[in-house]
């Protein structure tokens, strides 16, 4: 069987849209793309060693420190030299777990994050968190067992073809053919997964190819041809990008995920305040821009303030930086920024174009993007090219006051949900690393705690994973010892994954978990309370009617210190007994009121144009606006 090559095993609409690119200067290319590297440590002697060794020595070659997993009779061979080894090894109780945990280490660290699992249900117990990755661009390697040679394709007990699962969610894998690659495959895997759009990369290795005999060198030599992504935007994209930007009258700097991936949170500040711009962060972009800066209008989209969704409706030159046009951002997507010179900057060329005509398409890395934009930008001032943005700022400013991001307290006196988070953002402080689940908490985290620092927002944004908080928290918790790090999670997403929490108690992880229990899978009952006519059908969890699970008797049973807060006036006092104890996970159950709901709101399907500010209410803009 021959190996595929990256080239052949990328993403098919990535790939040819990636072909059609028009943007990358052919002639400069070699100058500037990456090149494979690895390591650069003195090469070692060939010495006689098993499969299995020359993983574990590659692994400890790649400078990993933690991986995250659980043995079975496939990977069992790996798990041998393992325990001799550097590499720290937390055996977590589920794979998807080892997954989340990955990830969270991956996003709170920049390293690449590592799980392993066993062949068949073991590695397909992973796809959810590899889909995951491949959707939120962070950079995960996952090892999995596979069944014998002679076994695959023979239906062999425990065998899944997990290649092929998950072609479509990798950025690429390997099936490892014989022993003599592993060194070669476990460098080009890592290079892959961290450089240019960072992603997810499988490396599948058969039982017998761990238990062969073989050599072991130091560092190999990557063959990855077809791989080398650009860096450097083209100068005359950046020009053009910059003469639009200084011609503006109503422009946003409209802001992704790919800014973190880069490293590039100081450029941003740094062309923001030159420009004068306003800057809009998407939901994983969060803490790349200081959410108290005044030039920051806040998150757009579904649930983001009327501000952001206004700016970016009304802008006429909207400069996307490592951002996708997601479908939460810009609702009905023929309605979105109608009048909007767009200017898209990604290191993926398959993302330019793909959702919205683009009329400056830049391929490149983020903090390249941003550094060449500012001294652009500055060639155009100095060359007095630049317009008076007052005008746009008054607009701008009196939507941020009349709409400002609020609560109403519940009228039957139970806890607001709203107000447990925004306290515990205050009380931590912006220090900390918030992981959230996904649903009503998610977006409550997004809203009304302030992320000034980045990399201290964590969670699932395009997959949208119930179940990632507490295992990623975990993750981010191995990656960052002497940082304080809470999930937020929902009574629903707790009960996916909080089986880690024994794994945090007995691996010594103190993270600290706030669970937001209204008794109800949140989000999907404020679908059906404004969509279904109140016909709230298995919304329910029980968590409140039956207090099953008891949160703090199954947090205590998990090794854990559950606390519980029912009222507004313990909210205080309860966090801060959590933030006294640093040496045990702890849990805190709020048992908040179920009828509180996320606003503003952009009901799925419609134009960001008819987003509400809060149940019946929609903004009212000035006549010339609209």
């Amino acid at each position: 069987m021959t190996r595929p090559t990256p080239e052949t095993l990328a993403h098919t609409a990535r790939r040819a849209r990636a072909a059609a690119d028009p943007t990358v200067d052919v002639d400069q290319a070699a100058t500037r793309t990456a090149t494979p590297a690895v390591p650069a440590v003195r090469p070692t002697a060939a010495t006689p060693i098993s499969g299995a060794g020359s993983l574990v020595r590659s692994l400890e070659a790649l400078d990993v420190d933690v991986v995250f997993g659980i043995p079975g009779g496939a990977i069992l061979p790996a798990y041998d030299p393992l325990y001799d080894s550097t590499v720290r090894h937390i055996l977590v109780r589920h794979e998807q777990g080892a997954g989340h945990a990955a990830t969270g280490y991956a996003q709170a660290t920049g390293k690449v994050g590592v799980c392993i699992a066993t062949s068949g249900p073991g590695a397909t117990n992973l796809v959810t968190p590899i889909a995951d990755a491949y959707m939120d661009s962070v950079a995960m390697v996952a090892i999995t067992g596979q069944v014998a040679s002679p076994l695959i394709g023979t239906d062999g007990f425990q065998e899944a073809d997990i290649q092929g699962i998950t072609l479509p969610i990798t950025k690429h894998n390997f099936l490892v053919q014989n022993a003599e690659e592993i060194p070669r495959v476990l460098a080009e895997a890592f290079h892959l997964a961290s450089s240019g759009r960072p992603g997810p990369v499988l490396v599948d290795i058969p039982k017998d190819v761990l238990q062969a005999p073989t050599t072991f060198a130091w560092p190999p030599t990557l063959d990855l041809p077809g791989y080398r992504p650009t860096l450097h935007p083209h100068g005359k994209q950046i020009r053009e990008a910059a003469r639009l930007m200084a011609a503006a009258r109503r422009p946003v700097l409209y802001v992704g995920g790919g800014v973190l991936k880069a490293g590039a949170a100081d450029g941003l500040r740094r062309l923001a305040e030159l420009t004068g711009i306003p800057v809009v962060t998407t939901l994983m972009a969060l803490g790349a821009f200081p959410d108290s800066h005044q030039q920051h209008l806040g998150m757009p989209g579904m649930h983001g303030t009327v501000a952001a969704v206004y700016g970016l409706q009304k802008a006429d030159v909207i400069v996307a930086l490592g951002a996708r046009f997601d479908d939460r951002v810009t609702g009905k997507l023929d309605s979105f920024a109608p009048d909007a010179a767009v200017v898209h900057a990604d290191i993926d060329p398959a993302e330019i174009g793909k959702n919205r005509h683009v009329d400056v398409p830049i391929v490149g890395d983020a903090k390249h993007v941003i550094d060449e934009l500012i001294v652009a930008f500055t060639a155009e001032r100095s060359a007095g090219h630049n317009t008076d943005l007052g005008d746009w700022w008054t607009q701008l400013d009196d939507l941020r006051n009349r709409y400002p991001l609020g609560y109403d307290e519940p009228v039957d006196g139970t806890l607001s949900p709203q107000y447990v988070i925004k306290r515990l953002g205050e009380i931590v402080g912006p220090d900390a690393i918030f992981v959230a689940g996904v649903g009503q908490h998610q977006m409550w985290a997004s809203q009304f705690i302030s992320y000034e620092k980045p990399y201290t927002w964590l969670n699932s944004g395009g997959l949208g994973t119930m179940g990632y908080a507490v295992p990623a928290a975990m993750g981010a918790k191995v990656g960052k010892p002497d940082t304080v790090v809470w999930a937020v999670d929902g009574d629903g997403c707790f009960q996916m994954t909080n089986q880690e929490l024994a794994t945090c108690a007995l691996e010594g992880i103190p993270v600290k978990i706030a669970v937001i229990n209204n008794g109800n899978l949140g989000m999907v009952r404020q679908w059906q309370t404004l969509f279904y006519n109140e016909r709230y059908s298995n919304t329910e969890l029980g968590t409140h009617k039956h207090r099953i699970p008891d949160f703090v008797k199954l947090a205590e049973a998990l090794g854990c210190v559950g606390l519980r807060c029912e009222s507004a006036a313990d909210v205080d006092k309860t966090i801060a007994a959590a933030m006294e104890i640093n040496d045990a996970p702890v849990v805190i159950d709020f048992v908040v009121g179920k009828d509180a709901m996320v606003w503003p709101m952009v009901a799925a399907g419609t134009s960001n144009d008819e987003i509400m500010f809060a149940r019946g209410v929609r903004p009212t803009f000035d006549e010339d606006d609209i």
